[in-house]
């Protein structure tokens, strides 16, 4: 006996009958030859295959959503008597008749909800490889280049921005460590500033050196050292030429928005 063969026709790259039909064949101790034929949208197509299909003694899984394709490829089955499985248009006929809703017909949105997941989990991935400046490289890869001197809420930002699939890397500015290189080699749109008020930041390293179980009166949390920190920031940002976001009295959510604001109007 020949091996049985079944094709896989889908308007889009075919992956959801694939998963089901391979399902299916897994149940027999019987080899099929599985053939898949994606990116299917037009009846010239269809027609070929379900004669094929026929000469072959094949049979169809389908899963093509506009109806027009749909129901050409059942009629032309039909007519000529070949086998075929709609896998995934009588749930959508079901959906739309007891919920009342019209469905979108468009091929590939699962793939393009994936590929917006993966982006996303990419963009988090840089966020934490290229957090607190610790790999320069990364300035140059990146979507976006966050600046501020400690407790600007450069690492949470970098994250919620990656949630937003972009790639963001953030580098501390401290008076005492020459910046990196590569800040200076990347157009300033790239790059946002994250400006504070002193006596804001006093308030916030002080509570952070409290969570630590250390003295809150440390250098670190002092208004003389924040000012020369702050000056020191001011003198690059002229230098880098970029913009700034006064994230004083800003949750992260809100700078955040500012951000994405700025971007889609550059």
């Amino acid at each position: 006996m020949e091996k049985p063969i079944i094709y896989i026709v889908s308007d889009s790259v075919g992956e959801t009958a694939d998963l089901v039909i391979k399902a299916a064949v897994s149940q027999f101790d019987v080899a099929m030859d599985i053939k898949r034929v994606p990116y299917v949208e037009d009846k010239t197509t269809v027609k070929e295959l379900v004669s094929m299909a026929k000469l072959q003694g094949a049979i169809i899984g389908f899963t093509l959503v506009k109806p027009d394709i749909r129901n050409y490829l059942l009629q032309e089955a039909a007519k000529i008597g070949v086998e075929v499985f709609d896998i995934i248009g009588p749930i959508i006929d079901k959906m739309q008749n007891i919920y009342d809703i019209t469905p979108k017909y468009e091929p590939g949105i699962v793939r393009k909800l994936d590929d917006e997941y993966f982006k996303r989990v990419e963009a988090i991935e840089f966020a934490v490889k290229y957090d607190d400046g610790r790999d320069p490289r990364g300035i140059l890869r990146a979507d976006l280049v966050l600046i501020g001197v400690s407790r600007t809420s450069k690492t949470p930002l970098s994250q919620f921005l990656a949630l937003k699939r972009l790639k963001v890397a953030n580098v501390p500015i401290v008076p005492e460590v020459d910046p990196p290189e590569e800040l200076l080699m990347i157009p300033k749109e790239k790059c946002i500033g994250l400006k504070i008020n002193p006596h804001k930041l006093n308030d916030i390293r002080k509570e952070r050196l409290k969570s630590l179980g250390l003295n809150d009166g440390a250098s670190y949390a002092t208004i003389k050292r924040i000012e020369d920190e702050l000056v020191y920031f001011e003198k690059l940002i002229d230098q880098i030429g970029c913009r700034v976001i006064d994230v004083s009295n800003k949750a992260v959510e809100e700078t955040a928005n500012v951000i994405m604001s700025m971007l889609q109007n550059d």
